[in-house]
């Protein structure tokens, strides 16, 4: 197969694209506008393949869309690119309307424009594969609200965004949908949960406090850090994605989960205890731990039900949130000059902007 997916120099995408150059023998095309979180180290190791190509473009250019996928011909579209980060969002909510609901908009019409010019056979097999987040159904009842079975984000859940962020993930869900069936354009949609793992842009509550750890600064957790979420190693996920996209029947969804329900703090817990034996130092990393004032309109707890895929498509993850945490660990401390280089002054600003320390 050849493969378009945006995003590629991001942390899932450039996961996906590490994948499928290292794992099958599909050609891949790279279309990344190259934001603050897209980093080209990510795809060091695959950038010398013969089967790998990079495009620098934004997806709102339709025009430039248009062009690579007429020169590429690919067989199948995997729609990463996106703003994805929800305090980035709280603060600066219309990037993320631009990039998510806009541009997934500008990349449906240039697939579709390209679709309906191939032969039925083509048509047939090509795939528009959007990968959008657990976030879109809201947030679920918390261990603290109720008693007995809890319930899991399933794929007919009622979506119900808290976020900007959120908001339009669920937007570029419906276009996708809609495209779908006004237009039979052969479209997937897959849900996925916090994602984790290498390559992760240090602003994400792991790699933050990895970072943070080390440097000797403040760990800072929101509220009380009781915020449940079900944690998804990235290698994972990318094989889950690409499972997706060669098996899943058009106008399917499919949520993708880790089955690593964790309450945020006890997250910051183990990769200190990680940290203090990989690491050591004189001082044991919590007491680096600062709780400062919450996010507004914060969900209390995300969790998947991701029975539907491995019923289906044969896919469950193959890393426990221990080893996966562990590789992740021992990822950056080897990789430290990876975290120095994506570190810019507008991250650092943006860091003391949103972590002031709680009274």
């Amino acid at each position: 197969m050849k493969i378009l997916v945006t995003g590629g120099a991001g942390f899932i995408g450039s996961a996906v694209v590490r994948h499928i150059i290292n794992e099958t023998q599909d050609e891949v095309i790279n279309v990344d506008k190259l934001t603050y979180a897209g980093n080209l180290e990510s795809l060091k190791e695959v950038a010398d393949s013969s089967r790998y190509h990079f495009q620098q473009a934004d997806i709102c250019d339709t025009v430039a869309i248009a062009a690579i996928m007429k020169d590429f011909q690919p067989d199948a579209v995997m729609h990463l690119a996106a703003e994805s980060h929800v305090d980035r969002s709280i603060t600066g909510p219309a990037e993320f309307v631009q990039t998510n609901v806009v541009g997934t908009y500008s990349l449906l019409e240039a697939c579709r424009q390209y679709w309906s010019g191939l032969n039925e056979q083509r048509k047939q097999a090509f795939r528009f594969h959007h990968i959008s987040t657990d976030e879109v159904y809201g947030d679920l009842p918390h261990p603290d609200e109720m008693s007995g079975e809890l319930p899991l984000f399933t794929e007919t859940t009622p979506y119900a965004p808290s976020s900007p962020y959120s908001s339009t993930k669920a937007a570029s869900d419906h276009l996708v949908r809609a495209w779908g069936r006004t237009y039979k354009l052969p479209v997937i949609i897959t849900n996925c949960s916090n994602n984790y793992g290498p390559y992760h842009f240090p602003e994400k509550l792991i790699p933050l406090i990895i970072s943070n750890a080390l440097e000797g600064k403040p760990l800072p957790i929101y509220g009380k850090g009781d915020q449940i979420r079900d944690w998804l190693y990235v290698e994972d996920h990318a094989r889950a994605l690409y499972t997706v996209v060669v098996k899943a029947q058009p106008g399917t969804t499919y949520n993708i989960g880790g089955h690593n329900e964790k309450r945020n703090i006890d997250v910051v817990y183990k990769v200190c205890e990680l940290l203090d034996e990989l690491m050591p130092k004189a001082d044991k990393y919590q007491k680096q731990i600062t709780y400062v004032a919450d996010r507004p309109g914060h969900d209390r707890r995300y969790a998947i039900d991701s029975s539907k895929i491995q019923r289906d498509l044969g896919w469950k993850p193959e890393e426990t949130f221990e080893t996966g945490l562990r590789k992740t660990v021992e990822w950056y401390l080897n990789n430290a000059e990876w975290v120095n280089n994506v570190k810019s002054g507008a991250y650092q600003n943006w860091i003391e902007q949103n972590y002031e320390k709680r009274d």
